[in-house]
């Protein structure tokens, strides 16, 4: 059993009024997570439930082997069509059931066990990986065959990614919630960075096909992972019954709460321009760079270098400020315009590297921001239209810079997918600090603090 949460990690909700949204006078206020810094030895604190553990081993070796599959499919379909749109549409295909199906998959996450549609998505996973790696190791692998793999692996996901999300709730309860969410995030970025490694190596070695076949014991392996959880330590809430208009009472119950539609504003943007960074990669390894698979894996482990630094970051903050994810959301944009401008692939390596930490710390502190806000009854469908945005988008972003990167310049592309962000990371933090009565106040004499943002002093 997990020893009891030390008192300095008392955990919060976002103070709501009676029609369930923010206050306006609080909309740019911390949400309050901890009340002083954890020490060291509580940075993963939510891995003492044995339940989590048990899952974040599982998802762990899941999550390499997925990132592995995702460089290996990437760079199969770059060699056999020489195309980075391509590239570019093959990511449509894979998010586009997202975009259009994905509050449906949030609806029956609120009213369906977690647990069993999980099992059940990594089942066809595996299936999906297995048919993806005799294709390749037999020799007879096409575009289309790819195309089609990954569709209907994006239909899979439409119920995996909201279940999914939930689940981490039943598995730790209210209390590690967030700390789960940052070990999550760790945990994926600890895997980006040694799956693309490793790709990189079986793609020069023996071809993509082990990388697949890989994936295929992974997925298997999460679903033995999933039924010897324990369910008597599961938090597990009553399912949500049937009725009429659910979809719509997730989207009204989003909009009327500003910290669940800023990030889900800004997780778009990302989304369509900067989540899309492997299709850029990929243009940038082949064209301009001309470093090959193995160069292109090793782009893709430095933005998940930066990554992980950023979600280990993440566990050690205090606070949990709207205003904190828009600029996090903007760094992420600025780093990606520098990359633009890299003289070297050098520089453009530390670039990626600052790329990845700031790219997760608007992700996880985004994803901690919505899910705090949300009540367990609706929570499903709340996270299925952040995913919808986080996920789905990237079906419109994937074609569009690969068609960018191949007809006018990857440079540009890149430019693009930066600079987009940025200027909405801008525009949101200019309406926020109006609403709010911030303003940006410099005083070189705090040392701690010379540049902050503070209330506006009425005249």
């Amino acid at each position: 059993m997990a020893p009891p949460p030390p008192s300095s990690a008392s955990v919060s909700q976002p103070v709501i009024d009676a029609a369930g949204s923010a206050p306006p006078d609080n909309q740019t206020q911390p949400l309050a997570v901890v009340a002083d810094r954890l020490p060291w030895r509580h940075t993963f604190i939510s891995l003492t439930v044995p339940n989590f553990r048990i899952f974040a081993a599982g998802h762990f070796i899941a999550v390499i082997a997925i990132w592995m599959q995702r460089i290996a499919q990437d760079w199969l379909v770059l060699q056999l069509s020489g195309s980075v749109t391509a590239v570019g549409f093959t990511v449509a295909l894979q998010f586009l059931p997202s975009l259009l199906l994905g509050p449906w998959g949030g609806m029956i996450a609120d009213r369906f066990a977690k647990r069993k549609i999980l099992i059940l998505c990594q089942s066809m996973a595996a299936i999906l990986a297995a048919s993806l790696a005799t294709l390749a190791l037999t020799g007879v692998i096409m575009v289309w065959h790819v195309y089609a793999i990954a569709l209907v692996l994006g239909l899979v996901t439409v119920l995996d990614q909201p279940a999914r999300q939930v689940f981490v709730n039943e598995l730790v309860g209210p209390t590690y919630l967030r700390n789960a969410i940052s070990v999550n995030s760790t945990t994926f970025q600890l895997g980006g960075l040694i799956g693309p490694a490793i790709a990189g190596l079986l793609l020069t070695a023996v071809g993509a096909g082990w990388a697949f076949a890989a994936n295929a014991v992974a997925c298997c392996s999460t679903v033995v992972m999933l039924l010897v959880l324990r369910k008597d330590q599961l938090h597990v809430n009553a399912p949500t019954p049937k009725s009429k208009g659910m979809l719509r009472e997730g989207l009204r119950y989003a909009l009327s709460k500003p910290t669940i539609y800023w990030p889900w504003l800004m997780a778009g943007f990302i989304s369509v321009f900067a989540m899309s960074l492997p299709v850029v990669l990929a243009a940038f390894a082949d064209h301009v760079f001309k470093v090959g698979a193995g160069g292109y894996g090793v782009l893709n482990a430095l933005v998940a270098l930066g990554a992980l630094s950023g979600a280990i970051a993440s566990t050690r903050r205090r606070q949990l400020r709207l205003r904190s994810v828009v600029f996090c959301a903007g760094m992420y944009g600025l780093m990606l315009c520098l990359a633009a401008l890299a003289p070297s692939m050098v520089w453009f390596g530390v670039v990626m590297v600052l790329s990845g930490f700031w790219c997760l710390m608007f992700l996880t502190g985004s994803n901690q921001l919505v899910q705090v806000s949300s009540n367990m009854g609706i929570r499903g469908r709340v996270m299925s239209l952040y995913i919808m945005v986080l996920i789905g988008g990237q079906a419109l972003g994937g074609p569009m810079l690969g068609w960018i990167a191949e007809h006018a310049d990857p440079h540009v592309a890149l430019l693009v997918s930066g600079g987009v962000p940025s200027l909405a990371a801008m525009t949101v933090a200019a309406i926020l600090a109006r609403k709010g009565s911030l303003q940006l106040t410099v005083d070189w004499r705090d040392r701690r603090h010379p540049v902050r943002i503070a209330r506006r002093v009425a005249a």
